[in-house]
């Protein structure tokens, strides 16, 4: 449940610092680095948790589980209209790893991973037969050389 009224706080920052370093770090080792007892943290974490601040999910290198086609696909969508309703259904898909309305040449920013160049032909038919795409343009990722969450010293 997303309630949006929640006040981040420093301790809420520091524990979501620390769960970024490793998401498996136990609320003892939180508690002992940040100086408050474990109960806190416990406390703080599922608040963060509910309020949909953070989600503990393990992150997998895709290349070494067998997705080896990375893409970037630029979505025009004609009528402008029709962009919620294409960007709803592309959001469907198992392929997207990322979605965004963007501003500039292009309406819709979509990052694919699929298993093979034929699986991404295939993605793309897909997306080019939803009414209201009038264009795509893909850029395949050879090589990723960061894939990061935010950092957090940046909001200090």
């Amino acid at each position: 449940m997303h309630k949006n009224n929640f006040t981040l706080d420093e301790l809420d920052f520091n524990i979501l610092s620390c769960l970024q370093q490793d998401g498996r770090m136990s609320f003892t080792v939180i508690a002992e680095k940040l100086n408050v007892s474990v109960g806190t943290v416990r406390t703080r974490v599922n608040k963060l948790v509910e309020e949909g601040t953070i989600s503990i999910v393990g992150r997998i290198d895709a290349a070494k589980v067998g997705f080896h086609a990375y893409a970037h696909i630029a979505v025009f969508v004609r009528p402008a209209t029709l962009k919620e309703k294409v960007a709803q259904k592309i959001a469907k898909f198992k392929e997207v790893s990322f979605l965004a309305m963007t501003s500039g040449d292009y309406d819709l920013e979509v990052d694919v991973m699929c298993r093979d160049n034929d699986h991404l032909v295939e993605f793309v038919n897909e997306i080019s037969k939803i009414e209201g795409v009038y264009q795509t343009k893909t850029t395949l990722y050879f090589k990723v050389y960061k894939y990061a969450q935010p950092d957090l010293d940046l909001l200090k």
